[in-house]
């Protein structure tokens, strides 16, 4: 009996050990933000400095996971991004103000590039001398099953040389992507990005944030779908 008593207790405190060291997701989300904060990218230019807040509403997940969730008929919020992308940063630090503020507590997280700036998910096209569509990477399997579930609020791929604009005849999952789902249904996307800005390191305004804000507010508040 005390054998047994006494194997539960190692078993006990081994799990405790194990769960008091793990990190959650929204801490984990936020590391990794912060980790490159005025480090260079790989172009030669810093990164923007950004502060995650520690109760940030991100869980990190896949394009797997969004896909079962999607034909689960689940509502939830999803965000497609990643810490090296420009734009992902001038905008993540209001989209938490915002989703906080509004008590959204969970935000389905995509990363979609590896720290050296190379596609994880999606395909990658582009236009040989003569005009020609090229692909040049493979999307995953889930990534075209995405391109489908949320065909009705993505944009188009599209490609611009010397103001000439070209389509890859397929929508794309671009960076960042804030999307919300409810019953299966893309209802609303928004970037979050102001139209003021027009360069994703420059410094943001006040009238860029409230922007931001507002693109915020429009799918974290204001979202309507079937059930309004």
């Amino acid at each position: 009996m005390k054998k047994k008593v006494s194997l539960l207790l190692i078993v006990f405190i081994v799990l405790i050990s194990f769960t008091g060291c793990k990190k959650n997701d929204a801490l984990l989300f936020k590391e990794d933000y912060e980790s490159i904060n005025d480090k260079e990218s790989k172009s030669g230019k810093k990164h923007r400095s950004v502060t995650i807040d520690e109760n940030n509403p991100f869980v990190i997940s896949s394009a797997k996971e969004v896909v079962e969730k999607i034909n689960n008929k689940d509502s939830f919020y999803v965000y497609f991004g990643s810490k090296i992308c420009p734009w992902c940063r001038s905008v993540i630090e209001k989209a938490i103000e915002v989703a906080n503020n509004n008590n959204v507590t969970k935000i389905y997280y995509v990363d979609i590039w590896n720290d050296e700036g190379e596609e994880i998910l999606r395909d990658k096209y582009k236009l040989d001398d003569k005009g020609n569509v090229i692909k040049t990477i493979e999307g995953k399997e889930e990534y075209y099953e995405l391109l489908k579930l949320l065909d009705n609020v993505l944009e188009d791929y599209t490609y611009t040389k010397d103001e000439k604009q070209e389509s890859f005849g397929e929508k794309r999952i671009y960076a960042p992507n804030f999307i919300y789902i409810s019953n299966g249904k893309a209802i609303k996307l928004t970037t979050g990005i102001s139209n003021l800005q027009k360069d994703s390191r420059e410094t943001l305004t006040e009238e860029m944030l409230k922007d931001e804000e507002k693109e915020f507010n429009d799918i974290f508040v204001n979202v309507c779908d079937s059930s309004c």
